[in-house]
């Protein structure tokens, strides 16, 4: 299912990209817009962990250099049956915790300094759980491509609106400019919407399934629901600079407040996850 997932996700957003370019540059905008989209999709599929754990300047750890976070991650991959993944600290005090690669034999986490200063070990050990969750029912494969290629268009979709500002388009020589022009601010509107809306749809039941199934690794519900509310409760005080098409695949959500990036949450209610966690 999650195969097909990718396909359908690749092939939308490589939608978004022909459209785009369509009112870019008409019949050759669509071309470059499509080699672009192929170039895209082949980087989002081997180089979205690299791309992501680069944009929140994440540094790599050994079991020398962080023995217990380390040990942790260990031991509950052990336990899940998953091979050892990659394990990175992303500097700042917003705690939050993310997973990211193409499969599990090519798979990352990443934790922030802020977490491993607030929860203690049982709650560490929920996070991380229903991160290797995340990595053994291949959501991080989904979750950075479309980290990569939403923001992307969300580029596109920014220059379509200098674009629409300077008068530049198809329109003006097909259309007419006002034509043109309204064209290129109904992308500009509209690109990053559907990228969100597409984040959304691939995001919200598989936090439960996440919940559920690190619950299990660690055995112990309790921890993850505790470690739940914490992040939930910190995070509106210590705020994390995040990139919005990346917002879906932290744990909580790093993106609050009445922002329009906050309209998209790609999250189930804090209280939602807790309640299912602690009637386990």
């Amino acid at each position: 299912m999650n195969n097909l997932k990718t396909v359908v996700l690749l092939g939308s957003l490589t939608g978004l990209f022909i459209l785009i370019g369509g009112y870019f540059g008409g019949r050759n905008g669509v071309i470059i817009a499509f080699l672009f989209a192929m170039v895209m999709n082949f980087g989002s599929y081997w180089f979205s962990d690299k791309i992501v754990l680069r944009m929140y300047k994440a540094s790599e750890v050994s079991e020398a250099t962080s023995p217990q976070l380390y040990s942790i991650v260990k031991s509950m991959a052990l336990r899940a049956g998953l091979p050892m993944p990659r394990v990175y600290v992303v500097p700042g005090n917003a705690p939050n915790a993310f997973a990211t690669g193409r499969d599990e034999n090519h798979a990352a986490i990443a934790v922030t300094e802020g977490i491993l200063g607030l929860l203690n070990r049982d709650e560490l050990e929920g996070v991380l759980s229903h991160e290797l969750t995340h990595i053994k029912n291949r959501d991080i494969l989904i979750g950075s491509i479309a980290a990569t290629i939403a923001g992307a268009v969300m580029m596109l979709a920014s220059m379509a609106k200098w674009a629409a500002i300077f008068g530049v388009g198809r329109g003006d020589d097909d259309e007419g400019g006002s034509g043109g022009i309204f064209g290129l601010i109904v992308m500009a509107i509209l690109a990053p919407v559907a990228a969100a809306m597409i984040q959304m749809a691939i995001s919200r039941s598989r936090e439960y399934l996440a919940d559920e199934g690190g619950a299990r690794i660690s055995g112990k519900p309790y921890g993850l629901a505790d470690a739940l509310e914490k992040l939930s409760q910190e995070s509106k005080t210590a705020r994390m600079k995040v990139n919005p098409s990346t917002a879906h695949m932290f744990i909580v959500n790093p993106i609050s407040g009445k922002s329009i990036a906050s309209l998209f949450c790609t999250h189930p209610p804090v209280e939602k996850r807790v309640t299912k966690l602690r009637n386990m």
